[in-house]
């Protein structure tokens, strides 16, 4: 029988197993400035009390890194155990010198001994880039020395968005170069004999995400290497967007038994990260138990689907909602749905549904009438062929009909299943969309992590056209989660999405404050993609998914980007956003706020 979970081997981070038969672990940062040592204990315990296993600090020089030693005194005199991770970026002298007091390094193997990119490319012949490769090995041994020495974790985080020049330049901007810098110095840790080292593939885009990690699998599997791997999405926002986006990206992986710890990056306070990792805990520990062999490690699928004249689907991804006669009946139903009436007319925004299907009979001429409104705008259809994930024995009934529309029904553990009916479509060549029903009667935080997880799996694999979330949950929950899903996955782009960093003691201004402000202002904007970064680090790269970037760049001044490009420099934060909403109206991407109503939900 096939593994239930990607094997690896076991890496103690102080007195904490990553990997081999330990329970999937859950990590977070703070984000106090880390010579702030009080406020940075205090985090840190706030984090242990709420179930984190190991907390990250962030050391940008050699004051921050003696800071780690009183930080670490503080919390054993108060009887805290949880081992500490100093994170490090362009400056190996910290790590060396903050070694000594923690448990785990953290380095980024785009700008440890490379400097930070500015997307230049380079020309290199293979005896030149060996050289590059053996100035890394002479820069990057003296702290592997010291980990062997002093029995050390070392976690090799990649980052897509500040992949180095060189890494670039030779390998693309790609998953593939993300695996290949951190092999650079995963060889380096080997030929000292070193093995204490976990892997991260981390991205803000979670098709990159994914698609890295399951490269790295593959290339661990290839080779016959086995290190744990630390799960993340970065930059993933706050609120439902951050939750659904960190779902997709990390639930995909935990379904197929790919992860050893994990963390929820969000523009938040860091202890709100624990419940949502929490609940992916669950989610991976319950699909580890599950006996199934349909492990997916291949890149998505290219599914061509013949889509009739008529069929009320959206080419980028349909939402479909099935209603009451009493929540048609609610005052709020049109705006919950996506509609506005204006002058006497309904109209859908770009956050309406694409169909309505009706549960139980309609007796209310009330509901008749909105039913009929919404026909005429192409809202509501006939019922569709519906199928479910666990009746195997029903399908090739629903099939032999030839339907030109099925929804799939699935719930909790079901995604297999899900894979398998998709299975069935691909052996007999049938083209048919499919609507992915998922049905959750848990408690809403529950449901944003399950459905995103395993919706998301199938979505990002090129399996399904449209979603469709059931359960007892409000009409707006119920749309809001759906479309936050397909953004998610990269489909379909109804509202304004957020690249906002969680924040760090590199943070250089209110970012939870900053990113809400720019939310109120712009939150009507759909299909834009604004990046809120605490500072430089990984700001211009993660930001080249972005349109436009709102940037740290010292204290209390900004910069403003147009994807990578930086086209303003040193703005005061007090009038920054200002300008950053300029900026949207100078490449004609703004529209006045009365012009888009838009459905939102969140879970906080």
């Amino acid at each position: 029988m096939m593994q239930k979970r990607f094997k690896t081997r076991e890496v103690l981070v102080g007195h904490v197993g990553v990997g081999g038969d330990n329970p999937i672990r859950i990590q977070s940062m703070t984000t106090s400035a880390t010579r702030d040592v009080e406020e940075t204990v205090s985090q840190i315990m706030k984090l242990a009390d709420a179930g984190c296993d190991i907390a990250r600090v962030t050391v940008q020089g050699k004051k921050e890194a003696d800071s780690c030693e009183l930080i670490k005194n503080l919390l054993l005199q108060r009887g805290y155990t949880i081992p500490l991770v100093a994170d490090i970026h362009f400056y190996p002298p910290a790590a060396l010198r903050v070694v000594d007091f923690v448990d785990k390094v953290r380095i980024n193997p785009g700008n440890y001994i490379d400097k930070r990119a500015n997307f230049t490319r380079l020309e290199y012949d293979d005896a030149a880039y060996a050289l590059e490769v053996q100035r890394i090995e002479e820069g990057f041994a003296p702290l592997v020395e010291k980990c062997i020495r002093l029995k050390r974790a070392m976690r090799i985080g990649v980052n897509h968005g500040s992949l180095s020049d060189r890494i670039m330049s030779r390998y693309g901007d790609t998953p593939f170069g993300m695996v290949e810098s951190a092999f650079e110095f995963a060889r380096v840790c080997r030929s000292m004999g070193y093995h204490d080292i976990i892997f991260s593939m981390k991205a803000s885009n979670t098709l990159v995400m994914i698609e890295a990690y399951r490269l790295l699998v593959f290339a661990m599997q290839k080779i016959g290497w086995d290190y744990p791997l630390h799960l993340g999405v970065t930059e993933a926002g706050d609120g439902e967007d951050g939750r659904v986006k960190s779902a997709i990206g990390t639930g995909s992986l935990l379904l197929d038994g790919i992860g050893d710890t994990i963390r929820v990056s969000l523009t938040e306070d860091p202890w709100y990260e624990i419940d949502p990792c929490q609940r992916l805990q669950a989610l991976g520990l319950a699909y580890h138990q599950v006996d199934f062999t349909r492990r997916c490690y291949q890149k998505p699928l290219s599914r061509p689907v013949t889509i009739q004249k008529g069929l009320p689907l959206h080419r980028d991804g349909s939402v479909y909602l099935a209603v009451s006669q009493e929540e048609i009946l609610q005052e709020s139903f049109y705006e919950d749905i996506g509609c506005v009436m204006q002058l006497g007319s309904l109209k859908k925004t770009q956050g309406a549904v694409d169909n309505l299907m009706i549960s139980g009979d309609l007796t209310s001429g009330s509901a008749r009438e909105k039913l009929q409104l919404l026909k005429k705008i192409g809202v509501a259809s006939d019922v569709v062929t519906h199928v479910r994930a666990d009746a195997p024995y029903s399908w090739d009934g629903a099939l032999e009909s030839s339907p030109s529309l099925l929804v799939l029904h699935l719930s909790f553990l079901q995604m297999p299943l899900a894979r398998d009916f998709f299975a069935r479509l691909e052996m007999q060549k049938l083209q048919i969309p499919i609507i992915l029903a998922y049905e959750c009667d848990k408690e809403v935080e529950d449901l944003v992590i399950q459905a995103s997880a395993e919706l998301g799996a199938l979505l990002t694999e090129g399996r399904g056209e449209g979603v469709m979330i059931c359960g007892p949950y409000s009409v707006d929950q119920r749309v809001s989660l759906a479309f936050a899903i397909l953004q998610g996955c990269r489909k379909r782009s109804s509202k304004t999405e957020y690249i906002a960093c969680p924040g760090c003691g590199r943070t250089l201004f209110g970012l939870q404050e900053v990113t809400k402000k720019i939310r109120e202002k712009t939150a009507h904007l759909p299909g834009v993609k604004i990046a809120v970064m605490g500072c430089i680090v990984n700001g211009p790269g993660e930001m080249a998914d972005a349109d436009f970037g709102y940037v740290g760049s010292r204290p209390g001044k900004i910069d403003l980007y147009v994807g990578k490009t930086c086209v303003e420099k040193n703005i005061d934060t007090e009038i920054a956003t200002e300008r950053l909403i300029e900026l949207i109206k100078s490449y004609g991407r703004w529209v006045e706020p009365e012009a888009h109503t838009s459905v939102s939900a969140t879970v906080s």
